[in-house]
């Protein structure tokens, strides 16, 4: 089969999410771009989101923080110190003083949350992954993560498109579990350090969620048929280059993470 067919509009039946279970239809091995393309832009800004955006992209992946006051805002690592000019987790920082910083890379503000759903809100057909940056429970200790997952799932079900999949994901099972108490049909995704395999579709299960995240390295394509099998969706990365992306359709995923969405555009537009 070409490899064109393969990535054509399939139906998948388990796109289920947001209030009143509304359904839609995901592309078969969805092409989304890993903190707005980290590789290619600077990483989780709204400049990244907005260039992929208007380069063709659909599908986007980002990190969900909040500040000492409460305000939601986008981060990947538990440090400002890596991509801002700035030190210290955004965990103790207030809104205000966010909003001074600019990136090391080319001088971006920071983003916040509603910012980056605001720019999404009037474009339909939107893949966006909102991970759950809980795993440091120093910075997210049990008693915090109710008032953040309900600030999270509120602001972004009140900004999503009718036809766009706003999917919460992370690492953590403990915002998993609170996303499912809050409403029972949002979009939720596991994410795994290993590959897909019995152990991550089980914990899956016991979660009642349809998605998960594995690495691909070690990940075999009968692990992730007997995934599908079980009605799961599955999601491969890392996407540093064209191999993995190659991987990825070799292993037949659903989604594909990648830091180089543009490069991969680029590729699918001259081989197919």
């Amino acid at each position: 089969m070409r490899l064109g067919l393969w990535i054509a509009l399939t139906v998948l039946t388990g796109g289920m999410f947001g209030a009143g279970g509304s359904s839609v239809a995901q592309e078969k091995g969805l092409v989304f771009a890993h903190r707005g393309g980290s590789y290619e832009f600077d990483e989780n800004t709204l400049e990244a989101f907005r260039a992929c955006y208007e380069k063709g992209l659909r599908g986007f992946e980002t990190d969900v923080r909040m500040t000492k006051d409460g305000e939601l805002v986008i981060l990947h690592d538990d440090s400002l110190d890596r991509t801002y000019h700035a030190t210290g987790p955004v965990e103790h920082k207030t809104a205000a003083e966010l909003r001074t910083i600019t990136t090391k890379k080319t001088g971006q503000r920071f983003l916040f949350v509603d910012e980056l759903l605001a720019c999404f809100a009037d474009k339909p057909g939107v893949y966006l992954e909102l991970e759950m940056k809980t795993g440091n429970k120093d910075l997210y200790p049990d008693a915090r993560l109710e008032e953040y997952c309900r600030k999270l799932h509120d602001v972004a079900l009140a900004q999503r498109p009718k036809d766009s999949i706003y999917v919460f994901t992370s690492f953590d099972e403990r915002p998993l579990k609170i996303m499912k108490g809050l409403d029972a049909q949002a979009d939720l995704l596991l994410i795994t350090g290993g590959p897909c395999c019995p152990e991550i579709v089980k914990r899956a299960q016991d979660l009642g969620i349809k998605r998960i995240g594995c690495r691909m390295e070690e990940t075999s394509r009968a692990a992730v048929r007997e995934a599908q099998k079980t009605g799961l969706l599955v999601t491969g990365w890392p996407g540093h280059n064209l191999q993995d992306y190659h991987l990825a359709v070799g292993l037949g995923v659903d989604a594909i993470c990648t830091d180089i969405p543009i490069a991969i555009q680029a590729w699918k537009t001259k081989n197919e």
